[in-house]
């Protein structure tokens, strides 16, 4: 399965210099936990809802002086997989989705929890163990479930 078939396509962008009450009011009306932030149009960072949270705490009052600002980005052709390990140990849960230099996308943590909840990746295989019970013969494998007689 690829991040095309499970990101979001209506990606929210907010402008840099605006403050940070604006993008909670964003983030808020529209349901969602992260907003791409954008300069002139080119994109710069991303801002999460935990980072808003943290800024008003702090009195902070612009979103440039909170977002990521080195953000990883991916492909639509990226397996979820590959996603997923992109987004692994990292901080923040949106990779932002790049095709021909333009922002075509987002996927985040919960795309693809839900994707994996589902079990779409692909159907897990019976697992095989081997047995000691013959030892120095050659082993076979035998079925986890089933009964030897």
């Amino acid at each position: 399965m690829r991040v095309k078939d499970v990101m979001s396509t209506k990606v929210l962008t907010i402008d840099l210099h605006e403050p940070i009450e604006r993008a909670r009011a964003e983030m808020d009306s529209r349901r969602v936990h992260h907003l791409v932030v954008v300069d002139d149009g080119r994109v710069v960072g991303v801002v999460t809802s935990e980072l808003l949270a943290w800024g008003e705490a702090e009195g902070i009052a612009r979103v440039e002086d909170v977002m990521f600002r080195h953000v990883v980005t991916g492909t639509p052709d990226l397996t979820i997989r590959e996603a997923a390990n992109l987004l692994r140990g990292r901080t923040i849960g949106a990779l932002p989705i790049f095709q021909s230099g333009r922002l075509v996308g987002i996927v985040t943590i919960s795309d693809l929890l839900e994707v994996l909840g589902r079990g779409a990746e692909r159907p897990v295989a019976s697992s095989t163990r081997w047995t000691l019970r013959d030892r120095g013969k050659k082993p076979r494998a035998a079925v986890v479930g089933t009964r030897r007689k």
